[in-house]
C-alpha cells in the first residue's frame, strides 16, 4: 500500500464525476477545494460528485476544504488588461475604489497604509515586482517601484516582514468555514497562518457548530516559520505551501525550511504536505521535467505525509496523468523506503500513555508482518499517532 498520499485540487478540469472517478482510480486520496474560488453552490454539487464516485469505486477520498485567508490584492485596471510599472517611477496603492493605472492602483486590504511604514518593502505579481514605501496617508501608499514589470488586474501583494493587524481568518472565510461545517467535510486548510492565535479563532468556531475537524495550517509567511513551534502546538497537521512562501523568502532557503518543517512535523507525528510546483509542467505537458520528478520524489524521501496538486489537476490539460504519474514516483521511490523513518522516532524523552501504545504496536505489527493496524478512535488522533511511524 502506498504511504505517501496525493491530494488533487478539484477545478474546471477535474470537477465532472467522470473526470473524479478516472482521478480516484489513479491514485486521488485526498480531494482539495480550494474557496478562493466558486460559490457554495457549485462546491456543494462537486462534494456530492466526489461522495458518489467514492462509493461506487469503493475507495474512501477525504474532502479538504482550503479556505482563502487573508489574501491581500490590487484591483481592477481602467484598460482592464495590464500596465507597464517603471523602475525608479513612484507608484501609489490607495484604499479608495479606483479604476487603476501605470501610476496608482486600489487594494482590497483598507488597512494597508496604516500597517506600512517607509522604507517597507512591497511584492506585487508573485515577487516579479519591487515596491519601496516612501510615505503613507489614511487611504495611500506612496511607493518607489524598485524592480519594474507588467502588473495585471487582482494582483497579490506580498508584504514580507510586515506585521499585519488583521486576523487571518476574514469573515468570508468564516462564512466558507460554516457551510464546510455542514458539508462535513474532512480536513480544514486555512491560508497565511501567522500565529497560533489564527488556528484557536478557527477552532473556536468549529466547537461552536460541534466540530472538531482536523485544521492545516498553511505555511506561507515568515512569521509562520519563526513561530512553528507553538502553530504545531495548536493544528493537526502543515502544508508547505511553497509558492507564497518562496516569494517571501530568499528561494535558496525554501528547500532547507522544507525539509526542517517536515521533519518537525515527523517528529511531532502531524500531518504533514508538501505542494505547489510539484509537477507544474504538466498542466500544458503529458509528461513532467526530471526536476519535477526529483522534487515529488525528494519531498517523500524527507518524510512528507502528502504531495499536493494544484493547477495540474484544477485546470491542466493532464489531471489524470498527472495523479498517475505522482503515484508511479511514489511507488518507485517507496519500494527503497520500507522502515526508512524508524530511526527518526528514537528519541529518548518518555513517551506519552497514548503514543507508547502507537509505539508498541507499531513494533510488534512488523515483528509478526500484520498487514493492518486497527486504532479504534473518536477524534482520529490515535490513528495519526500510528501513522507518525509509516506501518
Amino acid at each position: 500500500m502506498r504511504r505517501a498520499k496525493i491530494v488533487a485540487t478539484i477545478g474546471p478540469a477535474s470537477q465532472s464525476p467522470e473526470m473524479l472517478g478516472k482521478l480516484m482510480e489513479a491514485g486521488m486520496d485526498v480531494a482539495r477545494l480550494n474557496f478562493s474560488h466558486g460559490d457554495h453552490e457549485s462546491h456543494g454539487k462537486t462534494i456530492l460528485h466526489i461522495r458518489e464516485a467514492s462509493r461506487v469505486l469503493k475507495k474512501p477520498v477525504a474532502i479538504m476544504q482550503d479556505l482563502q485567508g487573508l489574501k491581500i490584492r490590487t484591483g481592477p485596471l481602467e484598460n482592464g488588461s495590464s500596465v507597464e510599472l517603471t523602475t525608479g517611477q513612484h507608484f501609489v496603492l490607495t484604499t479608495q475604489a479606483t479604476a487603476g493605472s501605470s501610476e496608482r492602483v486600489s487594494t482590497s486590504y483598507q488597512a494597508l497604509p496604516q500597517d506600512l511604514r517607509p522604507g517597507d518593502r512591497l511584492l506585487l505579481s508573485d515577487g516579479l515586482i519591487e515596491l519601496r514605501v516612501l510615505t503613507t496617508t489614511r487611504s495611500d501608499v506612496e511607493c518607489e517601484v524598485i524592480s519594474g514589470g507588467t502588473l495585471a488586474e487582482n494582483q497579490g501583494i506580498n508584504l514580507p516582514n510586515v506585521k499585519i493587524s488583521a486576523s487571518a481568518l476574514t469573515e468570508k472565510d468564516l462564512r466558507d468555514l460554516d457551510f464546510g461545517a455542514e458539508q462535513q467535510i474532512d480536513y480544514l486548510a486555512l491560508s497565511f497562518i501567522r500565529r497560533p492565535a489564527d488556528i484557536l479563532k478557527l477552532k473556536d468556531r468549529l466547537a461552536q457548530r460541534n466540530r472538531d475537524t482536523p485544521v492545516i495550517a498553511k505555511l506561507e509567511k515568515p512569521m509562520a516559520i519563526k513561530n512553528l513551534d507553538a502553530i504545531m502546538d495548536v493544528c493537526e497537521g502543515v502544508m508547505v505551501a511553497r509558492g507564497d512562501l518562496g516569494v517571501e523568502m530568499a528561494p535558496e532557503k525554501v528547500p532547507v525550511i522544507q525539509k526542517h518543517i517536515i521533519a518537525e512535523a515527523n517528529k511531532r507525528g502531524k500531518l504533514v504536505i508538501t505542494a505547489t510546483q510539484m509537477l507544474e509542467s504538466m498542466v500544458h505537458n503529458p509528461r513532467p521535467t526530471r526536476a519535477e520528478a526529483s522534487d515529488v520524489a525528494n519531498a517523500v524521501l524527507d518524510g512528507t505525509d502528502a504531495v499536493m496538486l494544484s493547477a495540474e489537476t484544477a485546470r491542466g490539460q493532464y489531471p489524470v496523468e498527472s495523479v498517475s504519474m505522482m503515484t508511479k514516483i511514489i511507488n518507485e521511490v517507496e519500494k527503497l523506503e520500507s522502515g526508512r523513518h524508524i530511526d527518526l522516532f528514537q528519541e529518548s524523552k518518555p513517551l506519552s500513555f497514548p503514543e507508547a501504545v502507537c509505539d508498541a504496536a507499531y513494533h510488534v505489527s512488523r515483528s509478526i508482518k500484520a498487514r493492518a493496524i486497527v486504532a479504534f478512535t473518536q477524534t482520529g488522533s490515535t490513528a495519526r499517532l500510528i501513522s507518525k511511524y509509516r506501518p
